[in-house]
């Protein structure tokens, strides 16, 4: 039976520490976005794009990085 704790870690090939910064970090982004997403809904002339902007640079860095760096282990 394959270990979730290490099975996840070779997914993303990354070690304990590698992944434990990486999420934290993503996850501190998505909390100062929604916190900024609380101040727009009180004041909807305020951080118009944040959100948004946050999301896209999650996606890209999360998404079409790891895309790309499996498409790249794919290459003969």
């Amino acid at each position: 039976m394959p270990n979730p704790l290490t099975s996840h870690l070779q997914e993303v090939d990354e070690n304990y520490g590698e992944h434990f910064v990486a999420a934290s970090g993503f996850g501190l982004r998505m909390i100062g976005a929604g916190l900024l997403c609380v101040i727009h809904g009180l004041l909807p002339f305020a951080f118009k794009r944040t959100a948004s902007d946050t999301v896209l640079a999650l996606h890209d860095e999360m998404v079409v990085k790891r895309r790309k760096a499996y498409a790249e282990d794919w290459v003969i």
